[in-house]
């Protein structure tokens, strides 16, 4: 029984393992950090099934954000060397999400396991068609006003100009925020969209500046969630290992090929997983 048992728990964390590193490496190649494989996987392995010990849905979201500290950090480090974090300008977003990542943990506690399949089957429904049509949707010139103009200088010396209205920036990062802290996702999947579509960022720059959003959201929505205790520091420790392996792959990977395949597999595997989880909350 013993012998039995040691197997499972290695077969569990060789899965962990896996996970850790594809949902790290696909993170960082689209710029969405990876939350949005790890909640619901620790959701259906320990929530659901009961293969993973002490998992609830709020331990999960909490693991979630612990874990995309590690992947922020060293994805960040990736594309900083780079060049393709706009610091300066990325920092304004900052105001608005840190607050509200914060907010967000705490109003996960009130999550019960059908309303938490319900909400996230949704809003995986909503990501994935907004990277369906992010390239199609020509950027916004509402904001193209010389007073909210920014410029940012790539490794190669080229110059790009955008817009960032502080006051948008700021309530539209604060809902983010929420969300973040909420799902534990660490809002890569929203923040690189907006950067696209409404603030006219260069998709490469775009990218980068999202992991570092991850970063600085995930530090502040894992307070909230280790001052209410809900953090699986065991299972957090094995994807955190496997995480810091897979940025850098991310990284080294987003540099070397078209992201359209990657964006297109991960939004097919979202809009299947968002409709299971859906239908799995009425069930």
């Amino acid at each position: 029984h013993l012998s039995l048992r040691r197997q499972r728990q290695m077969c569990i964390r060789d899965r962990l393992i896996l996970i850790g590193g594809f949902s790290a490496i696909l993170g960082s190649i689209v710029g969405i950090g990876g939350g949005i494989i790890i909640v619901p996987t620790l959701v259906y392995l320990g929530v659901n099934h009961h293969l993973l010990h002490g998992i609830t849905t709020q331990i999960a979201i909490g693991t979630s954000s612990v874990i995309l500290i590690v992947t922020g950090l060293s994805s960040s480090l990736g594309y900083l060397k780079t060049k393709q974090v706009d610091i300066k300008n990325g920092s304004i977003f900052l105001f608005g999400l840190l607050p509200g990542s914060l907010v967000g943990s705490f109003l996960s506690r009130y999550l019960t396991l059908d309303s938490f399949n319900l909400y996230f089957g949704v809003f995986m429904i909503f990501v994935s068609i907004l990277l369906m049509i992010r390239h199609k949707i020509k950027p916004f010139k509402i904001f193209d006003k010389p007073k909210y103009a920014r410029t940012y200088v790539d490794a190669e010396g080229k110059t790009y100009r955008y817009s960032v209205p502080p006051l948008f920036a700021f309530i539209t990062t604060l809902f983010i925020g929420i969300l973040t802290g909420l799902f534990g996702i660490g809002g890569g999947a929203l923040m690189t969209p907006l950067m696209l579509i409404v603030f006219r960022f260069p998709p490469h720059v775009a990218v980068g500046t999202s992991m570092m959003m991850i970063f600085f959201s995930s530090v502040m929505s894992s307070i909230g969630h280790i001052l209410q205790g809900h953090v699986a520091w065991g299972y957090s420790i094995i994807f955190i290992i496997s995480s810091v392996i897979g940025a850098q792959i991310g990284v080294r990977v987003n540099r070397s090929m078209k992201s359209d395949s990657v964006v297109m597999l991960l939004r097919t595997v979202m809009l299947i997983m968002g409709v299971y989880l859906i239908i799995k909350s009425f069930i």
